[in-house]
This record gives C-alpha cells, structure tokens and sequence, in this order.
C-alpha cells in the first residue's frame, strides 16, 4: 500500500489533483510515522499527541502532568516552536530510534528548528505512556500547522485541550472530525473553565461531540485557576493523571487503544484510496478527452482535405488557366465528344511539344494542393488548442513553454513537408501510370504521348468527385479540364482504366495527407505522453486496497475493555 501510494502521480492540473496529492501524501507520512511502526511492534508504549488551539495551554498541561518543566510555556505565540516528547526512561529507546515518525531528527536539547523532535526522559510519567507536546494546530506559521496534523497521525491517543472561551472554533473541530474517521482514540480536556460557567458550558459541549459522533470521547474540565510555578495545581490534574496511569498501567486498556486506533486508521484507509484511485481516473478521462479533441480536430482537417480533393475547387483559378494556355479551350471542347481521337492527337502534341505549359500546369496543381493542405492542418491546430485552453490540464500542459512554442502554431517544418509530400505524390503517379501502361495494348495508341503527359492528365482526373464523364454544357466550364483529360486517357486505356488509375492515384494522395497529419496531431499526443499519466493506476491503488483491507479482516489485533472512564472532573 505505501509503495503504491507513493508512486502515484497526478501531472495534470485537475481539481481534484491537488487535494489527491494531499491525501496521498498524508496517507503516506501516516504509514510512514505511524502504521508501519507501529504494525511491527504494537506492545510499545503507548504515544498521546497532545494538541490544540493556540494558548489553550497543552505546554502548561503536559508539565502538569509530570510536575517539571519539560516543554516551553509563555505569553509569546507561536510558543512550541518543535514538538517535545516526554516518556519514562524505560521507554526511551523506543522513541529515540526514530521509529515512529522517523523523518524527524532526535534530540536531547533544545532543538534549532520544527524538523527535530526532543525526546525528553522523566520519572515523573509511569512507563508504557508518552507525552508528545505538538505545535498549535491553528499556528500562524504554516510549518507549525502542517507538523501539528502530522503529529496527531502518528498518535495512539490524541489528547485534545482547549478552553472554555475556544471550545467551539472550527479548525479544531475539523481535525477532531479527522481523527474520528481515521479512528483514532480521543480524550478532551476543557481547560480554563470559569467558576460557575461549566454548567453551562458542558452540555454545549457534550452536544457538540454527540452531533459530531465524539459522544463516548472521554472529556475533563479543568477549572481556571493560578499556576503554582508555573504549573497547575496538583489537586487539578491528580485525576487526569490518574487516568492516564490507570491506562499505562493495563496491558488490556492499552491493547484496547491501539486496536482502536490501528484498526481504524487501516480501515480508513479504503475510502481514502478510493479516492486517490477517483482522481487517478479523471487524470485518464481528462487525457482521453484532450486526445479526442485533437484527434477530431485533425479528422475535420482530413475530411476537409478530401472535400477539396473531390469537389473540383482546385481545377479553378490558376490550374484552369494553365489548362486553357496547354490545350485551349474552343475548337477542342466543340470537338471532344464527336472527335475523341482527333483531340487526343492534337492534346499529345501540344503537351510533348509544349513542356513549359505542361511544367506550369503541374506546378499550379502542386501548388493549389500544398495550400489546400497546410491551410487545413493550421486550421487543425488553432482547433486543438482552443479545445485545450478551454480545459484546465489542458490550458496548463500549453503554459510550459515547450508546449507553448511546439502546440500554438503548426509545425514549422510544415510548409516544406508538405511540399515534400506533394512532389513524392506526384512522382508517385508517373510511376503508377508505367506500372498500369506497361502490359496494355491500348498504350500502343498514345503515340507521342509521354509518360509524364498521361500521369500530368489522372492528376487532374484526381480532384473531381466521381469518375464518370459529364455531357452537354458541363464541357463548356471548369469541369471541361477534368473532361478533357479523362476523354483522352478513356481512349488511350480505356473507360475502366481511366477509374482504376485516377482512383489509385486519389487514395495515395489522401494517404499522404492523412499521415500528415497524424504527425502534426502526435505533437499534442506526444505532450500528453510526456505528462507521464499513468492509465494502471487506479486499478494498482485499488488492487493494495483490497489486499490490505482482506489482511485486515483476518487480522485478530489485540483488544481490551476501551478507555478508563474518568472518575472525578469529568464531564
């Protein structure tokens, strides 16, 4: 579970990922400081967090509780600045060989920073209970408020004091609702308590608790009173700290707070999981959604490309004025349907004996198709990242500025690659016209037609919408070029010919352009891919969940008959 919990990623930036980078990194510091350890030997001594409000006087308490001055208490705030641990010397090496909470340096002084823990010996405490005094859980100091909730993660027991004019401030409840559902063991102290004023503050209070499900919780009232050297009165904490030697001193009570607390933090852990498992998930949807948005970006594009292939709109423009300055377009129009062998000597002669013409009528076709192409893939990318600026991961995966240089426009390179395309294409459909002239009789009739004037005519057989020849008017516009070409090819090769070649040569142009543009599309997939989103990982966290929750079922952790019940103060 630690393992698996620990190599959970979430790189893209979701709403739910930064709360599940939270969650994962607190299950794991409670695995690490506490679980883990405390799994491997659950008869140690048992560790009370002490914690609470700013001021509520956990400092002043806990020395109480030992009768020396084991942890600093004053007026300044924040005052407990590193967490201090106090346990009989028995039990010292227990948590001096940083065990529990091991990210924590160990000491015996007084500790330069947050990042330490002082393990502090006294006879005062009866061995199998320690006393760890942690910093104020609503501290002005971020360090302080994050070192204070890793603490109570670690507890056996949390001891939680406040005071009679705090008692119902949010942050401690939240943290108290926390550790309930993580099962954790808790006892209250209500601290500073006027004279006459717990009558009316103790069933605000135990309400509070009941709505809260805290109502077994047991709960102490500490009335205000002068600190004797600065420490409460003996007469005051006597029976807190009885109690507490009640629970030191049996094995079963003890026993009884770790399963508690054990089972409990286990058995949080499901749901806990579960949900980093949830947010595992949207970062597979989110990544699908952001793929699909380019794919369909790029499929328009292609779909796009072919509606321009087909629809004869690149045989205006310039392509039919090359046409009409190869061929002309009077006396061979009149003639084409009566006199198709007559055109197909004269077209042969005027395109083997006018090559300039011909070379401009092909270079008006490449250049009509690079436009039509690179126009679309633009239109594919500002498609693709407006699809992602709309969306959260998406709009931060093209903040970095890799992305920034690499996604917002086409690739550089296009405009040459497309080019390149266009002439392989071309190349291309000469061969295609040696290959299919080759073992055909008929190609004895082309006489003076060249190679390159034939695959010259099926590249512009290629961009109409069907193979079919029209009749009548539709000779007289810009559909007469592909009429003109497809007439004399139907006589070189014949009808079926002129549909094979013009159809092999269209499907190996949309080809190209479509693997065109999947390799503009892979850049966006490409970044995807880099963000390192992990599609197991759900299943991996759900998977140690199971296991860990099946072991818990058929572990038999030791119990006992719960916490002692206060027996004087107690509310």
């Amino acid at each position: 579970m630690r393992d698996t919990v620990a190599g959970i990623r979430y790189p893209l930036a979701l709403p739910s990922a930064e709360e599940a980078l939270g969650e994962a990194s607190a299950i794991r510091d409670q695995l690490d400081d506490y679980l883990l350890p405390r799994l491997g030997r659950l008869d140690a001594p048992l560790l009370v967090v002490v914690g609470g409000s700013t001021g509520a006087g956990k400092s002043t308490l806990v020395n109480s509780l030992v009768r020396a001055t084991v942890s600093e208490a004053g007026v300044l705030r924040p005052t407990t600045r590193a967490p201090v641990l106090v346990c009989h010397p028995d039990d010292a090496p227990w948590f001096t060989e940083a065990r529990l909470l091991p990210g924590l340096e160990r000491t015996t002084g007084r500790p330069s920073g947050t990042d330490a823990l002082q393990v502090v010996p006294s006879e005062g405490l009866t061995p199998g209970l320690a006393f760890l005094d942690a910093p104020d859980i609503d501290s002005v100091v971020d360090a302080n408020r994050a070192l204070a909730v890793q603490l109570l993660a670690a507890a056996d027991l949390w001891l939680f004091v406040t005071t009679a004019a705090r008692y119902a401030d949010a942050v401690p409840w939240e943290l108290l609702r926390t550790a309930r559902d993580r099962g954790t063991a808790i006892a209250l102290v209500l601290d500073r308590v006027p004279s006459g004023a717990a009558d009316a503050i103790g069933p605000h209070l135990t309400g509070m608790l009941r709505a809260n499900d805290l109502g077994a919780a047991p709960l102490f009232v500490l009335p205000e009173t002068r600190l004797e050297q600065g420490l409460l009165p003996d007469r005051i904490v006597t029976p807190l700290r009885d109690w507490f030697a009640e629970l030191a001193q049996s094995a079963a009570a003890r026993a009884s707070v770790v399963r508690q607390t054990v089972d409990g933090a286990v058995a949080a852990l499901g749901p806990a999981v579960e949900r980093l498992a949830v947010a595992a998930t949207e970062q597979v949807d989110a990544a699908d959604v952001l793929a699909a948005a380019v794919s369909a970006a790029y499929r328009d594009a292609g779909t796009a490309v072919e509606q321009g292939v087909r629809d004869g709109a690149l045989l205006r423009g310039e392509v039919l004025a090359r046409w009409q300055d190869l061929v002309g377009t009077g006396e061979l129009m009149r003639g084409l349907q009566a006199k198709v062998g007559r055109a197909r000597d004269r077209m042969a002669a005027a395109i083997t004996g006018r090559s300039e013409p011909a070379q401009q009528l092909q270079a008006a076709l490449g250049s009509g198709l690079v436009v039509l192409v690179r126009n679309a893939a633009a239109d594919a990318s500002e498609r693709a990242v407006a699809a992602w600026r709309a969306h959260p991961a998406g709009a931060a995966l093209l903040e970095k500025p890799e992305a920034a240089i690499e996604l917002t426009a086409s690739s550089a390179d296009l405009p040459e690659r497309v080019e390149r395309m266009v002439r392989d294409w071309q190349r291309g459909v000469l061969d295609l016209v040696r290959k299919e002239a080759g073992g055909k009789r008929k190609a004895a009739k082309a006489g003076a037609f060249a190679v390159n004037a034939t695959g010259l005519l099926v590249m512009v057989s290629v961009f109409v919408a069907t193979s079919f020849i029209p009749t009548g008017l539709e000779i007289a516009v810009a559909g007469g070029t592909t009429v003109a070409a497809q007439k004399v090819l139907e006589a070189i090769f014949g009808d079926q010919a002129i549909r094979d070649l013009a159809d092999k040569a269209r499907q190996d142009l949309l080809a190209r352009i479509s693997t065109l543009l999947k390799e503009e599309a892979d850049r966006f997939l490409a970044v995807l891919d880099n963000a390192g989103i992990d599609p197991t990982a759900a299943d991996r966290l759900r998977r140690a969940a199971t296991t860990t929750q099946a072991a818990r079922a058929a572990t038999l952790l030791p119990g006992g008959g719960g916490l002692p019940k206060p027996t004087l103060n107690g509310v």
